[in-house]
């Protein structure tokens, strides 16, 4: 008895919060839904073509993607209507009908046997965080009548269905959708939209990967309510209780771009919950995949993780973004971001080195560099002494074959003559950011890739190249706005550095005939390898795209002898192929406003008779009266050194020299102890010299004969003087001067150079 009293007691409280609640919808103190923000909503993530990417979960860890209601199947939405609240469309907030039947049930049996909350008061319940009590049932009442004074029916069960439990962490259809079949919730069929309507009646107890046979006893109940609301027909309704439903497997809220994707989340404003991207799905999965097959092939040369980037070169969009091989591997830290990591970039640099050098007059396009063994003073009194990547040098060098070849002492002798401060403003000109050290910090080396920088920059820096100088902001969502192009370095310049770099001839000595970097269309490609192999590189760009590929470890380790053009190359070969397997990219333009001539190899000039070799090279027009000039013969006295280390006797006259001692130079002969005298009695040097193939050499010292020998040098004892050496040899005749000064004993032990 004192039950039913209560009941009673609480059904009319009940009824007295309606009443207000009516009133309070005639006074019109409204609650607009549609500007309830989604309480630590997740953010969906499309692709440029409306694909999903993934969906990153806030920090509680839900995922509640929304969307409008016209991307929501109408199956579902009559499913939900029918199951929940028959009468939506025609109550204000609370179903009279339903509310006095709940209540008389309530009053008779003295407990609640059918429910009467609307999807309004549901709602109401979602939004305010609700406890089912007979107290918040009277809060739910008061609500759902201001919810739907200030808000449209198509907007209250917009934010419905955005927010209803589907189970675990997942809140709202298209969310659930995704996860249980791996679909948008506009492609829902009547069976699907029924199984999902019905979770939300018992979330815990109605997942569809644990508890399908109570699923799918409530899915024919919903069923069947859609018959009895005139939804569907019986028939159908039979169909789609009959019909096998596959779930898709549990994903882990992402398809592809995870890093990308977890990035652009970090940046989102608070109340956006979808972001389409620029990213292209079908791409950025063939590119995922292509590099894990190559990293599988370099596993036993300790090669473990790598970075893409793909780039539309008339938009700046990136179309793949792969920061790692498998972003859940732990034990290669595979959630770090390549893409973003600061690595050292090896020759990379190098191109952007060349234009500058050429815009400022510091060379020529026919300027022939000296790849010779070249020593230089830096800080501190150190000595830097750059080397190429071959250990080799190949002495006179034209600019093409310097920057194709990636030769090191050429691009050191190029910025020596630049200077690094005015390269590195260029490089900040070109987005490289984090090289934010002074330049006395990076010194030569900086073209060798002495700094760091990101595979981002890189990219972004090559994208310059391929649109000529006109540089853009990369864009990774369609909502940023189109860049607004700014000019840096000269086109007709960068035009050439292109041409260079497409150039597989001019890379032949370095690279091969064939190599993995020439493809059957244009393209321009550079490679880059940092010391001890830590870091390989290779970026290149066709007429359309520009492509990055970055292959390291991110824990450091050196790899065993893997270089740019064996790491990364054959990642950035597959995806150019892709790019263009259905049509070819339009050839590059040749440099605007250059002539097209031919060359001597080593002096630059127009060929003569006695050129060893002729090659073509594009001139700026004001620079061929001085190519028709006659060029001095041989090469300089900076060769000397080179020329000793051949192997192959000299090809012309020219060549007939002393190679050492050079004009000028001191020796110092010491009084050595007699600890030293016992070990070596003499101080010598080796007369060295270059000579026609199969030819004696006759050697005069201050006009004596000191010897005739078949060889191209001499041992000689040191003696003090000032001293005159000869030689003659096929009628041509070398002279140099030097002299030996007596020096005082020194003996540095345990140290030698």
């Amino acid at each position: 008895m004192l039950t039913r009293k209560r009941n009673s007691i609480v059904g009319a409280a009940i009824l007295i919060v309606f009443v207000a609640g009516t009133i309070a919808f005639h006074l019109k103190f409204p609650i607009p839904v549609a500007d309830q923000p989604h309480s630590a909503a997740a953010i969906a993530f499309f692709d440029r073509a409306g694909l999903p990417l993934g969906t990153i979960l806030p920090s509680d860890g839900t995922r509640a993607a929304s969307v409008p209601l016209e991307r929501v199947a109408p199956s579902f939405l009559q499913a939900v209507i029918a199951s929940e609240d028959a009468r939506f469309l025609r109550h204000r907030g609370v179903d009279a009908l339903a509310f006095s039947r709940a209540f008389r049930q309530l009053i008779e049996s003295g407990r609640a046997q059918s429910g009467a909350s609307t999807i309004t008061m549901q709602l109401a319940r979602m939004l305010y965080h609700i406890p089912s009590t007979w107290k918040g049932k009277l809060r739910e009442v008061w609500l759902a009548e201001r919810i739907e004074s200030g808000s449209t029916k198509s907007q209250i069960l917009s934010a419905y269905v955005n927010r209803l439990p589907m189970g675990g962490n997942l809140y709202g259809v298209e969310s659930a959708s995704r996860a249980y079949f791996g679909e948008s919730a506009d492609e829902l069929d009547l069976a699907q939209s029924a199984l999902l309507a019905a979770i939300p009646n018992d979330p815990p107890n109605l997942n569809p990967r644990s508890r399908s046979s109570a699923l799918k006893s409530r899915q024919q109940y919903v069923l069947q309510r859609m018959v009895a609301a005139g939804y569907v027909t019986a028939a159908q309704a039979r169909v789609a209780s009959g019909e096998r439903i596959d779930l898709a497997p549990p994903t882990r809220g992402w398809i592809a771009a995870p890093h990308l994707l977890f990035d652009l989340a970090a940046d989102t404003p608070l109340g956006v919950s979808q972001v389409q991207t620029t990213i292209d799905r079908g791409l950025q999965q063939y590119v995922e995949a292509q590099l894990r097959a190559v990293l599988r092939a370099l596993a036993d040369r300790n090669v473990g993780e790598g970075a893409v980037l793909v780039i539309a070169n008339a938009t700046g969009d990136v179309l793949a973004y792969v920061g790692s091989a498998d972003y859940t591997d732990l034990n290669k830290r595979g959630q770090n971001d390549g893409v973003l990591a600061l690595r050292q970039p090896g020759s990379a640099l190098k191109p952007f080195l060349y234009e500058l050098a050429l815009e400022r007059g510091d060379i020529l396009p026919n300027t022939i560099l000296a790849d010779v063994p070249t020593t230089y003073a830096v800080a501190h009194g150190q000595l830097y002494a750059p080397a190429d990547y071959s250990n080799a040098y190949a002495g006179p060098v034209r600019i093409r074959a310097a920057l194709a070849n990636s030769l090191n002492v050429p691009a050191v002798r190029v910025l020596s003559q630049v200077g690094t401060g005015a390269f590195l403003d260029r490089l900040h000109e070109l987005g490289f950011v984090h090289l934010a050290k002074p330049p006395e910090y990076y010194g030569l080396g900086l073209t060798l890739g002495g700094g760091e920088v990101s595979l981002w920059e890189l990219t972004h820096a090559y994208l310059t190249i391929a649109r000529r100088g006109s540089a853009i902001d990369l864009r990774t969502t369609s909502a940023s706005p189109q860049p607004s192009p700014s000019p840096v370095g000269s086109s007709q310049l960068w035009s050439l550095i292109t041409d260079i770099l497409s150039d597989s001839t001019a890379r032949a000595r370095s690279f091969g005939v064939a190599s993995i970097l020439d493809l059957p269309f244009s393209t321009a490609v550079k490679t880059g390898t940092s010391s001890d192999y830590r870091d390989t590189w290779t970026v290149g760009f066709s007429a359309r795209y520009t492509v990055g590929v970055w292959v390291g470890n991110f824990n450091g380790a050196p790899m065993r002898h893997v270089s740019g053009v064996t790491g990364a190359a054959p990642v950035w070969n597959r995806i150019m192929l892709h790019l263009h397997e259905t049509s070819d990219p339009p050839p590059f333009a040749k440099p605007p406003g250059m002539v097209w001539r031919p060359i001597c190899a080593t002096t630059g000039r127009r060929p003569n008779p006695s050129c060893p070799a002729v090659v073509y090279e594009y001139l700026f027009p004001s620079q061929l009266a001085s190519y028709d000039r006659p060029a001095s013969a041989g090469l300089s006295r900076e060769y000397d050194e080179w020329l000793a280390m051949q192997k192959t006797p000299a090809s012309s006259v020219h060549d007939v020299r002393i190679l050492f001692p050079h004009e000028g130079d001191t020796f110092l002969l010491n009084r050595a102890p007699p600890e030293v005298i016992r070990v070596a009695p003499l101080q010598a040097i080796q007369f060295q010299a270059r000579t026609l193939r199969n030819q004696s050499v006759v050697w005069r010292l201050n006009g004596r004969y000191l010897a005739t020998t078949t060889t191209p040098s001499l041992m000689w004892p040191l003696q003090s003087g000032k001293w005159q050496l000869e030689i003659f040899t096929a009628g041509r005749r070398d002279t140099t001067s030097f002299s030996v000064s007596q020096g005082q004993p020194h003996l540095r032990r345990g140290f030698s150079m």
